[in-house]
């Protein structure tokens, strides 16, 4: 009897034992448990022509997103969502699948807005962090759908904060999160997470020479999506400040082997910069083409390309005033102008 005895104490010891957790694991879970409802999958479809069928519906990708609010505004990454036409949103342990539409997108930010047509009965909105005083070595969690695995939590630390990663549309992004916690494909759109399960960045980006993770994730930070959003959701896009002018492409300026500055196509005529005589590229009569002034420093700072300019600019407000400095005809001149509302 007695080895019966001593044979079911011992289950019980070890039952007892393993079903005991760590703090940090039951931390874990709870912000896993916490945040899960507000976490969804975003697949994006494009309308493509079939020779037999017509236009049908084609999956051209996935990521992540999270619930913005309870209206159905869903943030997530623009590149998840470019080049789509119609987009599906599912939910965790929902079955059913939501189609949304576009709200408005940011590229350079690398952040898109989508809302839902058709709501679930219950919307929970991602608890709203901030990124001002994150700490490198602090926890961080991410949870996404890497490679089509949905709600997949990873976990790691801040690695390092203030990167500055390559966007789209020639420009970077700055200030943002490298993360050590895995990050892959499908990942992206989907929350960063601190260790009170508030939102302080978006899976964006990997550095990886093989498509997988290698402990190189950057998220854009939280304090860039809350000034971001609320604009695309309540004017469906966003308003910088500006020159009021166009600038000639980076591969043009090339061909015409001009090296240092930025080359002036136009010049908005209501604009503070064609106040102060800013001129643009013209054409004659018989269609020859006349360079336009050359933009060389913004605030003493040089600028080369459109993210030059666009980084200079970016911490400045509309109705601040810039000094530049520009050549004409081979003379360099100087003008100081006001930034207005540029829309994009």
């Amino acid at each position: 009897m007695k080895p019966i005895l001593f044979f079911l104490c011992m289950i019980f010891s070890v039952a007892t034992w393993s079903a005991e957790l760590l703090q940090v694991e039951t931390k874990t879970i709870e912000i896993y448990r916490k945040v899960v409802p507000s976490t969804v999958n975003v697949s994006n479809i494009k309308l493509a022509r079939n020779f037999f069928y017509g236009e049908v519906e084609v999956p051209q990708g996935a990521g992540s997103g999270f619930v913005w609010d309870e209206k159905g505004h869903i943030v997530t990454n623009y590149h998840v969502v470019q080049g789509g036409n119609t987009f599906v949103v599912t939910f965790h342990n929902d079955p059913k699948q939501y189609k949304a539409s576009i709200v408005g997108t940011a590229p350079e930010k690398d952040i898109a807005v989508l809302k839902l047509d058709e709501r679930p009965a219950k919307l929970t909105p991602i608890p709203v962090g901030s990124s001002k005083d994150l700490q490198v070595g602090q926890y961080s969690f991410a949870i996404g759908s890497p490679f089509g695995l949905d709600y997949t939590l990873t976990t790691g630390v801040i690695s390092a904060l203030g990167r500055k990663i390559d966007g789209i549309g020639g420009v970077k992004i700055n200030n943002m999160i490298q993360t050590d916690a895995a990050i892959n494909m499908g990942n992206s759109g989907g929350p960063l997470l601190d260790s009170s399960a508030a939102l302080i960045g978006m899976n964006t980006v990997i550095f990886s020479t093989s498509g997988s993770s290698a402990g190189q994730g950057f998220a854009v930070p939280v304090d860039t999506i809350n000034q971001i959003v609320p604009q695309l959701i309540l004017h469906g896009k966003i308003t910088r400040p500006g020159l009021g002018i166009g600038i000639v492409p980076d591969s043009t300026k090339q061909r015409m082997q001009i090296k240092k500055g930025l080359i002036v196509s136009y010049v908005d005529e209501k604009s503070a910069a064609a106040k102060a005589g800013l001129k643009g590229m013209t054409q004659d009569k018989y269609g020859r083409i006349y360079l336009g002034d050359i933009i060389l420093t913004v605030d003493s700072k040089e600028v080369n390309n459109l993210d030059d300019i666009y980084q200079v600019l970016e911490n400045k407000k509309i109705g601040d005033f810039v000094d530049i400095e520009y050549r004409r005809d081979g003379e360099n001149f100087k003008a100081k102008i006001k930034l207005t509302g540029v829309s994009s």
